[in-house]
C-alpha cells in the first residue's frame, strides 16, 4: 500500500472515532444528601383523669392515680373520666329508700321509685322524696332532672327530723347515712342492710365508670365484709304444752316455719328461762304449779335454730335448784355457746358475753329486776343475776370506751299492756344513759311498746318465741298470740338499724311469720302504742 493511502485511511479512522465520542450525552451532575440534622423529640402529653362534679367525696378521696397521671379540670381534654356509667364499672354506691320509722309500707317496686322521681308517686309512696345535694346531683346524672315538686333537698342532718316532723315524706341517703330512726324499705325485694344482698341488681346502686384504663379506688360505699346481723327474741320456755307438741310432732317442731331467720343471722339471741334435768318429768298441758324443767333432748331445738348466746335473766332459772343449773351451764359450755345475766356465780352472771364478727365488737349483758325469789346468784351459787344498776352502768361505760356496741336485756316485772309502765320506764332508759345501743325487755309474754332514747332503741317487750301461753287475754285486744323476733344491723362498728320481724302463733308450740294484712294491722297498733302516728 502506498504510503499516502494509508495516510488517508488513518485520518478516515480518526474522525469516525471522534464523531462517535462527540454523540455521547453529557455526565449528570450528582446531588449529595444533606447532612442529617438532629430533630427534637415531642414530649408526650402526661395522662390526666377528670372526675365528675357529682361523684361522692368518700369515693373522690380514695382514688390513687397511677405514676405520671394528674387532675383535669375539664372533661373534654382529659385522658380518662370517672362518672356514671355501665361500662369499665369500678364502684357501686349502694343508697337506700328510708322513711320514718313507723312506716308500715315494707317493700316498694323499683317503677315506684323512678315514677315519684318524676313527680308522679304512686298513692303508696311517699309525698317528697328528701335526699342532700350529693344525692341530688348524682341520680339527676343518672336518671335525668327531677321534677320540679319531686325532691326536696336538705342538710345530710336534717333529713331524719324533716321526715318525722311531716310523717308523709321518703328520702333516698347513701348507705354510710342509715340511722336506727329509719325504716329501710326494700326494693324488688332486696335490701341493702340484709345479708344476701344484690348490689348487682339493685334499684339504688348506682355504677361508677372510668372511660379508659384502669384505676384504684373504693369499691363501693358497703363492704359485707364488715356486716354483722343480730337477732334477739323473747321468752322461750320448753315446757308444758309446748313440750307437750315437740313430743307429739317432733322436737323442732316449733321452729319449723321461722327457722331461716333465726339461723341466717351471725348471732342468735335467746332468752331460754327454763334449766334442762335429767330426771324432769313428761310434760303435760294442765300443769297448775309454775315449777319448770326441760328435758335435756330439747336442747336440740336450739341447736337446730342455731343459737350463739344464751340469756339467763328468766325467772325459772331456779326452779330445780343448783345441779339443775350447773347442768345446764355445762351443756351451753359444751356446744360453745356464750351465757350472761345468770351463771355459775353471780359475778358471772354480771359479766358481759362478748362477740367479735367481721370486725364488730358486740357485747350482751343482762339481769333480772325482780331481785330475791327469782335471782338466786350469789358469790357461790348459780342462777340468774340481780340487777346491780351501778356495776352493769360502769360495766357498759367501759365496754363502750373499748370499742363494742353494747345490747341490754332485762327480765323485768310483767305486765299486761302494750306501753311500759312509767316506773320501769327509768330501768331501760339508764342503760341508754350508761352508753347501751340496744335495750330490750324479755319479760314479755306480750309485745310492748318502742322508744328511740338519746343514740339508743328500747323495745320493752318482743313478746313469746317458744313458749304455749298464746290465748288472747279478755276483751281488751290484748294478743298473746303475736309476737316480735328484732332483727338488728351492726355495720363498721357501729348499730344503724334494727328490722321487725313478726310473727303470729298458731297453736302451743308453733308460729309462722304473719300474711301482709295481719303484719300492717300489728305494726299500726305498735305504732300507736309507742306514741307514734303510723305512716302508711
Amino acid at each position: 500500500m502506498k504510503t499516502g493511502n494509508i495516510l488517508i485511511s488513518l485520518i478516515g479512522i480518526l474522525g469516525i472515532l471522534l464523531a462517535s465520542c462527540s454523540s455521547q450525552p453529557a455526565p449528570t451532575p450528582v446531588s449529595l444528601p444533606p447532612t442529617p440534622t438532629t430533630q427534637p423529640t415531642a414530649t408526650p402529653t402526661p395522662p390526666t383523669l377528670w372526675v365528675a362534679p357529682y361523684v361522692p367525696t368518700e369515693l373522690v378521696q380514695s382514688v390513687v392515680l397511677p405514676d405520671g397521671w394528674s387532675r383535669s379540670d375539664t372533661a373534654e381534654s382529659a385522658t380518662a373520666r370517672l362518672e356514671i356509667g355501665d361500662q369499665n364499672i369500678l364502684s357501686h354506691w349502694v343508697y337506700a329508700l328510708v322513711a320514718p320509722y313507723p312506716t308500715v309500707t315494707d317493700d316498694v317496686p323499683a317503677q315506684d321509685v323512678k315514677s315519684a322521681w318524676q313527680g308522679t308517686p304512686p298513692a303508696t309512696f311517699g309525698s317528697r322524696l328528701l335526699m342532700d345535694q350529693n344525692t341530688r346531683d348524682v341520680f339527676a346524672a343518672w336518671w335525668g332532672e327531677p321534677a320540679a315538686s319531686a325532691v326536696t333537698v336538705l342538710p345530710a342532718d336534717q333529713l331524719v327530723t324533716t321526715a318525722w316532723d311531716d310523717m308523709t315524706s321518703w328520702a333516698i341517703v347513701p348507705f354510710e347515712q342509715i340511722e336506727p330512726r329509719w325504716k329501710v324499705l326494700s326494693i324488688d325485694g332486696n335490701s341493702p342492710i340484709r345479708k344476701g344482698f344484690d348490689v348487682n341488681t339493685y334499684a339504688l346502686s348506682v355504677h361508677f365508670s372510668l372511660s379508659s384504663g384502669s384505676l384504684s379506688l373504693l369499691p363501693s360505699n358497703r363492704d359485707p365484709n364488715k356486716l354483722t346481723i343480730v337477732v334477739t327474741s323473747g321468752t322461750t320456755a320448753l315446757v308444758r304444752g309446748t313440750a307437750v307438741m315437740m313430743e307429739e310432732k317432733g322436737l323442732l317442731y316449733p321452729a319449723e316455719e321461722i327457722a331461716p331467720i333465726l339461723q341466717n343471722a351471725d348471732i342468735t339471741h335467746i332468752s331460754n328461762e327454763i334449766p334442762f334435768w335429767q330426771d324432769c318429768p313428761r310434760p303435760f298441758l294442765g300443769q297448775e304449779n309454775l315449777v319448770f324443767c326441760s328435758n335435756p333432748k330439747y336442747i336440740q331445738l336450739l341447736e337446730y335454730i342455731g343459737m350463739d348466746v344464751v340469756e339467763l335473766t328468766g325467772d325459772h332459772f331456779n326452779d330445780y335448784g343448783p345441779d339443775a343449773m350447773r347442768l345446764t351451764l355445762q351443756m351451753y359450755r359444751q356446744r360453745g355457746w356464750k351465757y350472761y345475766g345468770g351463771g355459775e356465780n353471780l359475778q358471772e352472771g354480771l359479766s358481759p358475753a362478748t362477740f367479735t364478727h367481721n370486725g364488730n365488737k358486740i357485747a350482751f349483758l343482762g339481769c333480772n329486776a325482780k331481785g330475791d325469789g327469782y335471782a338466786s346468784a350469789t358469790d357461790t351459787h348459780p342462777g340468774a343475776a340481780a340487777c346491780g344498776y351501778d356495776t352493769l352502768h360502769t360495766e357498759i361505760a367501759q365496754l363502750k370506751q373499748e370499742g363494742y356496741v353494747v345490747i341490754a336485756t332485762f327480765q323485768h316485772q310483767e305486765y299486761y299492756q302494750y306501753t311500759v309502765l312509767p316506773e320501769y320506764r327509768l330501768d331501760f332508759t339508764g342503760m341508754v344513759d350508761a352508753g347501751a345501743d340496744i335495750v330490750q325487755g324479755s319479760q314479755a309474754h306480750q309485745p310492748q311498746n318502742f322508744e328511740f332514747y338519746k343514740n339508743g332503741f328500747i323495745h320493752y317487750g318482743t313478746g313469746n318465741l317458744f313458749f304455749d301461753q298464746y290465748i288472747t287475754l279478755g276483751s281488751d285486744q290484748t294478743f298473746l298470740d303475736r309476737a316480735f323476733i328484732d332483727r338488728h344491723v351492726i355495720y363498721n362498728g357501729k348499730y344503724i338499724n334494727t328490722e321487725l320481724l313478726t310473727i303470729k302463733f298458731t297453736d302451743f308450740a308453733q308460729s309462722r311469720f304473719m300474711t301482709p294484712e295481719e303484719r300492717a294491722d300489728f305494726l299500726r297498733l305498735m305504732f300507736s302504742a309507742s306514741g307514734w302516728k303510723a305512716m302508711r
